[in-house]
């Protein structure tokens, strides 16, 4: 598979931005799937934790970015269960 990427790269010089734009996209996406897989409101062992989000601080940032939301000032409503 390299072999061929390489043949066509010597004959095709034009090919090295898209190559290199493909497997950066390509890993830009995956690191971003291993991020959401990680996350707090993933559960993949039922028995242990079933409901992990539970656990959480009120100040936990849940998204990505956060733009007009303060997370270090927020305050818990709700009980605790």
């Amino acid at each position: 598979m390299f072999r061929v990427v390489a043949e066509h790269v010597k004959r095709h010089p034009g090919l090295i931005p898209q190559f290199f734009f493909i497997c950066l996209g390509m890993g830009g996406a995956s690191l971003y799937l291993i991020r959401l897989a990680r996350g707090p409101h993933v559960t993949w062992n039922k028995s242990e934790n079933p409901e992990p989000w539970n656990n959480l601080d009120p100040t936990y940032q849940y998204k990505f970015v956060a733009i007009t939301t303060d997370y270090k000032n927020l305050k818990k409503e709700g009980p605790d269960f």
